[in-house]
């Protein structure tokens, strides 16, 4: 026995002096607070603030806001985390965050609401782009409305952090914000009076499927077929990137590239990259812009150049070349040496940010030359994102010492691109580093920002998962329900946008996929707790599936947060069909949400279909009998069932409640998926 116990000894000594022998010890690169946090940012209030990041393993960090300090020590994992009490609404606030030979310190910290912003492209779709844009960017005056942009990002395993910054809603900085989120967050502030922020965090062309953890989605029979699908794309990857790979050189080796547009590329033979051209003949372009908006309506090619007086302690050094976004594709040059660009490979290059790095050898003082060939292919072109975010720096001085380059810049037309021009690229293979890829963006850009506190979310997507309407009934609950148990902040208020009306109208009754899957968005708010459902499908558009009144989307989502979230006592619904009955050669609908009224705007109403046993749907007469809708149509003298607003792009559909919103698209019918190719 005692042999034993000297054994144990023995053992416990030599692993404890292993454990002590492979902790490294506690270092300034060691430290770090996860990037949501920042100058500028806003906080949730009413609840624990957590903030967390990472230290040396062992580490004290020491964390003080508001006359109170805080305290934590890095685990094994190096990481912390501390949960600050509630703060008074408003501000500015600085946050000190110290370790043990670092300190970091963010000023101008308000206090208020914090809403995530997330979904696909037309939560992406900027307040440039959308209408009345010039106007809406100039009063965007709101410097308690702060802005956070999370870069687009996706991972197959969970990241620790995001990147990104908080910004003071200006004219500048909302120029290439969500449109949808500045509307809902402004429409808050102005209500609510308290400081908003807004964490926009999505991406165009994404499936739910992407946003939604893996664990989640597999663990459901419904929505197996996902990660089935997931796996056997994976495996055929390799053979399929090897194809893609062919058809690109291919395409290149028939001269078929970025640079095919421009017969020759005059600029390169004519020295237009160069420092020493002389560039007093060509015209002047405020940047950012896109050239459209500057009486430019062409496809093509230009070329941008911009001269800025490089200081003596720039000498030699590596400098940070922030250009934002450019419309579509783009080669730069520093002084006559190429130094970044995107090309057709990438399909998302239109919303891609140019961060671009000029080797230290080029930098020398005095004065330097910009250049930048741009090249769009359809709709706007330019450079065209925020004023704040172009810039040329030291890469070691971050935008502490930067020169801000938006402004006036030179350019000139190098070529007008005649529509047969225009070639479609290849589109890269799924694999786990596309956007489209399962779980990727719930890794790189939801599960860095958990557990940030916030007051709720909004949600515009579905486009993607149209084809597959009725597993989304499943998808997204499933989805909302994975964010709040990740968030551990209850049920948080969870807002969507219904899909606006899009396509050519149909003259007859159809099936519709987009119909169906605006019916699971609003199974899913029947379905779960606070939730709320913006109806779109009056302002829609039929050409475009990004409809430019972001406006009246901000607005209803905010009549549906002060309901939902706030508790006011305000319409926040259009009606939404309750129940039916068949009287004889009538149905007779029910709503809810439809207390004072219901209307027909302009005349009477449209849109409502009616069907017998044969399931053929006609179009039907429907008039209003206070909060009821009566549905008949000589055609069918036995009715079953009625659809209204059933169709891609129902136009013309015009029921209302008396507070001006629109009716929910509803079918009494249970021929459910009907169109879903994944049942």
């Amino acid at each position: 026995m005692r042999m034993f116990f000297a054994l144990t000894a023995a053992l416990m000594l030599v692993c404890t002096g292993c454990q002590f022998m492979s902790s490294p010890e506690p270092t300034a690169k060691d430290f770090s607070v996860n990037a949501i946090f920042g100058d500028h940012m806003v906080l949730q209030r009413e609840m624990q603030i957590p903030v967390w990041g990472k230290a040396g393993i062992g580490e004290t960090v020491v964390l003080k806001i508001h006359g109170r300090t805080y305290a934590a020590t890095a685990d094994m994992n190096g990481k912390w985390q501390v949960k600050l009490d509630a703060l008074p609404v408003g501000g500015s606030y600085e946050l000190s965050i110290a370790g043990k030979d670092k300190t970091i310190v963010f000023k101008d910290i308000l206090c208020g609401d914090v809403w995530i912003c997330s979904g696909q492209s037309n939560m992406e779709w900027s307040v440039a782009s959308s209408s009345n844009a010039t106007e809406e960017i100039a009063a965007a005056k709101h410097p308690n409305i702060r802005l956070f942009h999370v870069a687009r990002k996706t991972s197959p395993t969970p990241l620790d952090t995001v990147s990104g910054e908080w910004l003071r809603c200006s004219p500048e900085s909302i120029r290439n914000f969500s449109a949808v989120g500045y509307y809902f967050g402004r429409e808050l502030h102005q209500d609510l009076q308290v400081p908003v922020g807004l964490i926009n965090t999505s991406w165009g062309g994404t499936p739910a499927d992407a946003w939604t953890e893996r664990s989640r989605i597999e663990a459901d029979p419904i929505l197996k077929p996902i990660v089935d699908r997931h796996e056997r794309q994976l495996a055929q990857y390799p053979e399929a990137f090897k194809k893609y790979q062919q058809k690109l050189d291919e395409m290149k080796a028939q001269g078929i590239t970025q640079y095919h547009t421009d017969p020759g590329n005059i600029g390169i033979k004519h020295g237009w990259h160069k420092a020493e051209f002389d560039d007093s003949e060509w015209g002047t372009m405020k940047l950012p812009c896109t050239w459209e908006s500057n009486n430019y309506p062409i496809d093509g090619v230009f070329w941008f150049r911009k001269t800025v007086e490089i200081p003596e302690t720039w000498k030699s050094k590596d400098l940070a070349l922030s250009l934002d976004f450019i419309d579509d594709f783009d080669i730069t040059y520093f002084n006559g040496v190429h130094v970044g660009g995107i090309g057709e490979e990438n399909q998302d290059a239109w919303r891609t940010p140019r961060n671009y790095t000029v080797p230290g050898k080029l930098v020398k003082p005095g004065k330097a030359v910009i250049a930048v060939r741009v090249f769009d292919r359809f709709g706007a072109g330019g450079i065209y994102g925020s004023a704040v975010r172009m810039f040329v720096t030291p890469v070691d001085a971050g935008r502490k010492d930067s020169i801000n380059i938006a402004g006036d810049w030179k350019y000139h037309v190098a070529h007008r691109l005649d529509p047969k021009e225009r070639v479609q690229m290849p589109r890269p293979p799924y694999g786990e580093n596309i956007r489209h890829s399962l779980s990727g963006l719930y890794n790189a850009m939801i599960k860095p920002l958990i557990p940030f506190a916030i007051k709720g979310a909004i949600w515009y997507q579905g486009e993607s998962n149209a084809g597959r309407a009725w597993q989304y009934r499943t998808l997204l609950p499933v989805m909302i329900e994975c964010w709040r148990q990740e968030w551990n902040q209850g049920d948080f208020p969870f807002l969507i946008v219904q899909l606006a009306n899009f396509k050519k109208p149909n003259d007859k009754p159809v099936d519709s996929s987009w119909a169906e899957l605006r019916e699971a968005q609003a199974l899913t708010v029947e379905k779960l707790s606070n939730c709320g459902l913006a109806v779109a499908i009056d302002i829609g558009e039929s050409n475009d599936i990004h409809p430019k009144n972001k406006q009246d989307v901000g607005k209803r989502l905010a009549q549906a947060a002060l309901k939902i979230a706030y508790g006011q006592d305000v319409a926040y619904s259009g009606p939404a069909y309750l129940s039916h009955e068949i009287n004889r050669d009538k149905i007779i609908i029910q709503f809810k949400h439809a207390k004072g009224g219901l209307v027909a705007k302009n005349g009477k109403l449209k849109r409502f279909q009616i069907a017998g046993e044969d399931k053929k749907f006609v179009w039907a007469d429907a008039v209003i009998d206070g909060t009821k809708v009566i549905v008949s149509s000589p055609e069918v003298k036995v009715p079953v069932a009625v659809r209204y607003a059933w169709s891609d792009n129902p136009e013309g559909c015009n029921l209302y409640n008396k507070e001006g919103l629109p009716a929910v698209p509803f079918r009494t019918d249970t021929w459910e998926g009907v169109t879903d190719k994944n049942r």
